[in-house]
């Protein structure tokens, strides 16, 4: 349950959802249902009343001082717990609020109210700690399993691994029974493709669960597999990567930065980017990734023209006879950023984003790739379909792909991959 009125009004996306199905699923728990509320009192008593009737109800935010912070007031008044102050917690936000105010150079101005507010929680729950002024709880009730955490996802996040130890929450998972989970991922493969690979196979059941998900480009299948089950989770593994051999790409869960950068290192090999219509989209899903520093060295964000001349040396008959965006100038870009940089391997992306900006021949959309290394290069031209964001999205982990296919190459010190052969 995600609580927060400016979550129904479109001001902010919701994080914590699919983070925490994406948790459970892990753990072998099914998520049943992901629900939005406002911070109306009368909606909010009757969501919790709903979600105490499941096994496990996990709530985000609400837990913080203003008046239209209520989740944990209503949840005890719910579970028919009476609020108490803890005085350990108590001391421990008014310590967190007053080093805030010296780290941001202002006055401390003790809202004992506030401090006492989210210090109150539902008798017998289990605190969680602080990631913020907000603590989280796990609340152990008859048949059910209450969780409350922070709000911000960055809060959430940091005290999931504490809910995971609470008491209440590790009875319920060792009631979970045994399973094993496995992850098929896929570029380059089609939704539909992989949905009648799989109902060719006979679907799943039979003690196996399987859900496709489908982001930027990317495909992910899950297997869940009871005990027993594993010869028939076998079949369908081998008939959904027979759908497309070629474009499987990892069997885990690892963002594709983290797995261009871990093929890198393997290699002893560093990294460069080179990125007009992204604007560094793609540098900065390398550096989410911590160790980055290991492999990647920089980028150059090249938009403007002139700049891709004098930083990139992109030729200026280049950019006269075949434009910006074009197979050429990415190749000039991702050479320019490898010369200047001193990386090992370079990839840049050139293309055009929209709304404008577009032509004829060169529609919005439309986008050039190119990675390279010291003998080889591996060159991709792709259209897009999408509004502005998503073409920059799908760019970014495109670039990120090809640069995985370079470095993937059996032979790669030196196969020589032409531009050419462009797919």
């Amino acid at each position: 349950m995600v609580t927060g009125s400016e979550l129904l009004r479109a001001e902010i996306a919701d994080e914590n959802g699919p983070f925490l199905a994406r948790e459970l699923a892990r753990l072998g728990v099914l998520c049943r249902r992901i629900i939005v509320v406002g911070d109306d009192p009368e909606l909010l008593e009757a969501a919790l009343k709903d979600g105490l009737e499941a096994d496990l109800c996990l709530i985000s935010g609400g837990l913080g001082p203003t008046h239209d912070d209520r989740t944990i007031e209503l949840l005890a008044k719910v579970a028919g717990r009476q609020l108490v102050v803890d005085s350990e917690l108590e001391r421990a936000i008014d310590l967190v609020g007053r080093r805030y105010a010296r780290n941001v150079g202002t006055a401390y101005h003790a809202y004992d109210e506030g401090v006492r507010k989210q210090a109150s929680i539902p008798e017998g729950a289990h605190v969680l700690g602080l990631a913020g002024t907000a603590p989280g709880v796990a609340l152990g009730l008859d048949g059910c399993v209450a969780v409350a955490l922070p709000g911000p996802p960055y809060e959430l996040q940091k005290l999931w691994p504490a809910a995971l130890e609470s008491a209440p929450l590790r009875g319920l998972l060792a009631r979970v029974p045994p399973f094993e989970q496995r992850t098929l991922r896929f570029y380059g493969l089609s939704e539909s493709m992989l949905a009648a690979a799989l109902q060719e196979a006979g679907g799943d059941g039979n003690g196996v669960a399987v859900t496709i998900c489908a982001r930027d480009r990317e495909l992910q299948a899950e297997l869940f597999v009871d005990p027993g089950a594993e010869a028939r989770a076998d079949e369908l593994v081998a008939a959904l990567t027979a759908a497309g051999p070629d474009t499987l790409f990892a069997r885990d869960e690892r963002p594709i930065e983290q797995i261009v950068l871990g093929l890198a290192r393997e290699r002893g090999l560093t990294l460069a980017t080179a990125e007009s219509c992204t604007g560094g989209l793609v540098g900065a899903r390398l550096t989410e990734v911590p160790g980055a520093s290991e492999v990647f060295l920089g980028a150059i964000v090249a938009y403007a023209n002139e700049i891709k001349q004098t930083l990139l040396g992109v030729a200026s008959e280049t950019l006269g006879r075949y434009g910006a965006v074009s197979a050429e100038c990415a190749l000039e870009m991702a050479r320019g950023a490898r010369r200047a940089l001193a990386a090992d391997v370079a990839l840049s992306v050139t293309g055009i984003a929209g709304p404008d900006g577009s032509s004829a021949d060169k529609p919005v959309g439309l986008v050039f790739l190119c990675a390279t290394g010291e003998t080889e290069t591996l060159g991709q031209e792709i259209r897009f379909s999408g509004d502005r964001d998503q073409i920059r999205r799908y760019a970014t982990v495109a670039a990120l792909h090809l640069t995985r296919r370079l470095l993937e190459s059996s032979d790669f010190e030196s196969k020589t991959l032409a531009l050419s052969g462009r797919r």
